[in-house]
């Protein structure tokens, strides 16, 4: 038809304003016609028209969004003309529509299926005009809403030809919507409505991991693993488009829990985790920090700390953005309830509170809690399920590779403003610093750079700085080796005056024995390390006193170069109560777990158990203790190997202790006169001539004495003068031998 003047009308009925239609005489047009409306010059929109017997000849009704939309008053003059769609362009491909309740009065929180809506959408509106910024009304469920075009994709042709889909989207402002087109509904961003299903919100997702990050610059070396680790568990699930994760099933994980010993980073490896989400800043709480002598009061510390997540989870829903609360020393506030001795049971109550508010009746889907400790035996277990703190990673001492990182990121600085000597090799220093945690290798970058600073001052009568020379400062090579000698020792690491002290008279090989032990000892040392059957070797060298088995031992470890050897010796336990003896034990264990490969010295196995023969005693603590820390296996991937001494084997046998062990070495004392001739000439004590009379002294003669026993009487008789010497030693090795009748 020819453009004609037609007048706006008041549309007849309310259910026909449900239709989108612009309702008309069936003498003017026809129903399902498409027709342009031109209110002004430069104004048209575009409508499809039903046919109704009210509308007199003439008019042309609208419903209220449609009049608010094209700006039409009752009694309007418009210029009506036919409209033709092109449908190789003009087809809707994907419409989003921005959805609320009409009235406010009637909103309710119960969720609604955007996929049934969509169907429903095309089935009431199949071939109609839509434009964008259009205005209308949608009845479903009884409920109605408000409806907002904001954006219209045109079909791909290639589709309506029966073709592949070419993946080019066009835009258009007017479409025809057609059986399969798609429609996306988006709520509107004051709205209270939940939309559930895969039809709702395509909107451009922020992504939630920071585009600019990058470990190098957040300073965290050799956490690679842990970081995709905890990636994979805690945020892919954030990642992915949520429509998709809700189809799953899927909930996101809201708690991870880092452990592990002091200084390897769990503190820094939390707060990046924050500055690598485009999150909102996290809340950094200290455990202690919580707590309060006043009833209530932290719980309510608690409660606040969730009070931002929950308004805006009630405001927006599931598109809340990510709380995330960090909570350091977490034993201090989570320990095992109804372990407190006091009455006020403050500690129970703020476990009880936490596991509400992390995963209670009324649950928060938009937070990330990240719990730390070095102590994760004394949390409560509740706190420790899936659904709470379900990602629980150990961040422990880092490998060579990660030493490397940690020191180059520690150094980088430095060497931008070329301070940093040529001669420092990282790679060198990181295999010098095993068992260093990061910390420690921080402090050992901070030790080498005062060392190099110290250089450059003159210490006269006042102290002050050579300006000459500190504009030449470089840190050098002997720098570190110097801190790292002297100043930087790992806790986690071997103490090597601990074991030193057992061996400062070196290993006297005076015959076979002592030879065949140590050959023993590098088999046991290859097994620990080569062998992934046995992760846990346990050897004990027994023989009588005196006769170096402390030595021996002590020296097995230190040629095993293990990066933890640690000496578990009853001198260092003088006075502990068998509980505290306990401990100080299981401690050592402990700590050896925490390596790569570990060395445990048990020495003196008697003594620990304070042993006496008379009764006999002992103690029964102790010996169920280092019972099962014997038998006790490394985690996966770690190794050890236990070395104990005994002088009684007779009696670990009667206590079933010799089981524990995987094998045992015995180590005997000198038996014979050539062994101890022998022993003599590699200490190199006496004189030939001396040596050649002891030698024919004791030529054919049997003795039986320890090399330990056998320094002492060396020592005491090299203080007499040179012509008594031999006679006394002589004459101590036959009181020695006297006492056993050993000596013949």
């Amino acid at each position: 038809m020819a453009a004609r003047t037609m007048q706006a009308a008041r549309c007849p009925t309310d259910e026909l304003s449900l239709t989108n239609c612009a309702v008309v005489s069936e003498k003017d047009l026809q129903s399902g016609q498409h027709v342009t409306v031109k209110t002004t010059p430069n104004h048209k929109f575009v409508f499809t028209v039903k046919t109704h017997h009210t509308v007199s000849p003439g008019s042309i009704a609208f419903s209220l969004p449609q009049r608010k939309w094209a700006g039409l008053s009752i009694g309007q003059e418009v210029e009506v003309a036919n409209y033709n769609f092109d449908k190789s362009k003009q087809c809707i491909g994907a419409m989003t529509i921005e959805i609320d309740f009409l009235q406010k009065k009637s909103t309710d929180s119960s969720p609604y299926d955007s996929d049934k809506m969509a169907a429903e959408f095309i089935q009431q509106f199949n071939n109609q005009a839509f434009s964008v910024t259009q205005q209308l009304v949608f009845s479903f469920c009884d409920k109605l809403f408000g409806l907002m075009v904001k954006d219209i994709e045109a079909m791909d042709a290639s589709i309506l030809r029966g073709e592949t889909a070419s993946g080019k989207k066009q835009k258009i402002d007017i479409g025809l919507m057609v059986g399969n087109s798609q429609v996306i509904f988006e709520k509107a961003e004051s709205s209270s409505l939940t939309l559930v299903g895969k039809a709702k919100t395509k909107e451009a997702r922020q992504t939630i991991i920071n585009p600019e990050w990058n470990f190098e610059k957040m300073g965290i070396g050799g956490l690679d693993k842990e970081f995709s680790s905890i990636f994979r568990r805690a945020f892919a699930s954030r990642v992915f488009p949520p429509d998709i994760v809700e189809q799953m099933g899927c909930k996101h994980v809201k708690g991870i829990m880092l452990f592990g010993p002091p200084g390897c980073g769990k503190t820094l490896m939390a707060r990046q985790i924050g500055k690598m989400l485009n999150a909102r800043e996290p809340k950094v709480v200290n455990g202690p920090e919580i707590l309060n002598k006043y009833v209530g009061e932290s719980e309510a510390n608690i409660r606040k700390l969730f009070a931002d997540a929950e308004e805006e989870q009630k405001r927006l829903g599931a598109n809340s953005g990510l709380h995330i609360i960090i909570f350091d020393e977490l034993d201090a506030i989570c320990k095992q309830r109804g372990t407190g001795a006091s009455s006020t049971g403050v500690h129970d109550t703020v476990v009880n509170q936490l596991l509400s508010k992390i995963d209670g009746v009324e649950q928060l889907n938009n937070i990330l809690v990240i719990g730390m400790t070095n102590r994760p035996d004394l949390i409560d277990d509740a706190l420790m399920r899936p659904g709470r703190f379900e990602v629980k990673m150990e961040i422990s001492l880092p490998d060579e590779k990660g030493r490397v990182q940690i020191l180059t990121i520690h150094t980088n600085k430095m060497r931008s403003f070329n301070l940093l000597a040529p001669d420092v090799d990282i790679k060198e220093l990181a295999a010098e610093t095993k068992n260093y945690s990061g910390a420690e290798l921080e402090g050992l970058v901070r030790a080498a750079q005062s060392t190099a600073m110290n250089r450059h001052i003159k210490a006269t009568s006042t102290v002050e700085v050579d300006m000459e020379r500190a504009e030449k400062l470089q840190v050098t090579r002997s720098d570190f080796m110097g801190s790292l000698n002297n100043d930087i020792k790992p806790a986690f690491g071997t103490n090597q005056e601990d074991y030193s002290n057992y061996i400062m008279n070196g290993i006297i090989k005076w015959g076979d024995p002592v030879t065949h032990v140590l050959d023993d000892g590098e088999l046991l040392i290859q097994q620990t390390k080569n062998s992934d059957r046995t992760p846990l070797v346990a050897v004990l060298l027994e023989g009588p006193p005196h006769c170096g088995k402390t030595a021996l031992a002590a020296k097995i470890a230190e040629d095993s170069q293990f990066p933890f050897i640690k000496i578990c010796s009853p001198e260092k336990m003088i006075g502990y109560s068998e509980i505290a003896k306990c401990q100080a034990i299981k401690k050592v264990f402990d700590d050896a777990c925490k390596s790569q490969l570990s060395c445990v010295v048990v020495d003196d196995i008697e003594r620990l158990l304070d042993y006496v023969p008379i009764g006999p005693r002992f103690s029964n603590l102790v010996l169920q203790a280092l019972l099962v820390l014997l038998k006790r296996a490394p985690p996966k991937g770690r190794k050890l190997l236990i070395i104990g001494t005994t002088s009684r084997k007779d009696v670990l046998q009667e206590m079933e202790m010799l089981d524990a062990f995987s094998t045992t070495i015995h180590i005997p004392n000198i038996s014979t006169g050539e062994q101890l001739v022998d022993a003599l000439e590699l200490l190199g004590s006496f004189t030939d001539k001396e040596r050649a009379n002891i030698a024919h002294q004791l030529k054919g003669k049997r003795v039986w004495i320890g090399i330990k026993k056998l320094l002492v009487l060396i020592e005491m008789s090299l203080q007499m003068d040179q012509e008594y010497r031999v006679t006394k030693f002589l004459s101590l090795l036959r009181d020695e031998g006297a006492d056993r009748s050993f000596y013949e």
